[in-house]
């Protein structure tokens, strides 16, 4: 485990800080990176959970969707 020194432990309180002020100021910033997140964390399930179906033509999508 590492060791903080009273330079690393300063520096890690005013990161923190500077963070939580984001956080507050730009709120809607923070909730358009987490939306995105969880956007991106869904199509990766989807993803996965796909490669492990089977896979259909063209034609059977069309004809599912009926067009």
């Amino acid at each position: 485990m590492t060791t903080l020194s009273a330079n690393d432990a300063h520096l890690k309180d005013l990161l923190k800080q500077a963070m939580l002020e984001l956080l507050e100021e730009r709120r809607d910033l923070f909730s358009e990176i987490f939306a995105e997140a969880i956007e991106e964390a869904g199509l990766v399930n989807a993803i996965r959970e796909g490669q492990s179906t089977y896979t259909v033509s063209k034609k059977e999508v069309l004809k599912a969707l009926g067009e």
